[in-house]
């Protein structure tokens, strides 16, 4: 994977933590995205210079890193099982010691995943409904993960609509980690799944950067301690509009 220097920004918490996070995004140069007649179009088009064929799995080592690191990494990826292709545009860093992660509960038959090596995947049943992707992070026995939040449609649009029951193209088609494992057609069986081998659910580098992000605490996490409800470990591509509510709390890094 080509990647530019590296730049540390630090991140202050209103907890009065203070976070480095080293960030190395990709990022595309592309044009806004266009809005007609109430409908928005995918920001990163399904006619693209970039081939799916030109597209590289992340190796091993990309994952073994903090998942506060990894998360602004994923930005700009692809999600791909089978012909089912999505951008993730949107995460959530989950760490050890974090009252908001599942790693807190120790090694159970649900988190002994997030316990893995990074570069796997945990998939957990949230509310009985929905199936939520996670990115093991780090190296094995740390527990922590990446929650995919939101992406946008690159291929196979009518198959992702299929699978969420829904005929459109607006961004409530992925704006939420539910709607993401619906569209993949996800279940607890995935998790402990290496998304840097080929075949099944993969992780892949288009080859462009994302310049652009925003910043902000994570969502549906009131029950942690207050520096870990306020803690900016949210992170999503700017200037899309395919992220999950609220948008008001994302902020530029």
């Amino acid at each position: 994977m080509k990647t530019p220097a590296r730049r540390s920004k630090r991140i202050d918490q209103e907890s009065e933590i203070n976070v480095t996070t080293r960030v190395v995004l990709r990022t595309r140069k592309t044009n806004c995205s266009k809005t007609r007649a109430a409908r928005v179009r995918p920001d990163y088009p399904l006619t693209r210079s970039t081939s799916e064929s030109e597209m590289k799995l992340m190796p091993l080592e990309f994952f073994q890193i903090d998942a506060l690191d990894l998360a602004p990494r994923l930005l700009g990826k692809f999600l791909r099982r089978d012909n089912v292709v999505l951008r993730i545009t949107e995460v959530e860093a989950y760490r050890p010691n974090d009252s908001a992660c599942h790693g807190r509960f120790g090694v159970t038959p649900r988190t002994a995943p997030v316990f893995g090596p990074g570069g796997h995947a945990y998939v957990y049943l949230c509310y009985g409904l929905h199936m939520m992707l996670n990115i093991v992070a780090d190296k094995e026995g740390v527990g922590a993960a990446v929650l995919i939040r939101s992406c946008s449609p690159v291929s196979e649009m009518e198959t992702i609509q299929e699978r969420r029951g829904l005929k459109t193209d607006k961004p409530v088609l992925l704006n939420g980690p539910g709607k993401v494992g619906q569209a993949l057609g996800l279940s607890t069986e995935w998790s402990h799944h290496p998304l840097y081998s080929p075949g099944g659910l993969e992780l892949l580098d288009g080859g462009e950067y994302v310049e652009k992000v925003m910043v902000g605490p994570r969502v549906g996490i009131d029950y942690a301690l207050p520096e870990h409800v306020n803690a900016l470990w949210r992170f999503a591509i700017a200037d899309t509009p395919w992220i999950s509510t609220p948008k008001n709390t994302l902020k530029p890094l």
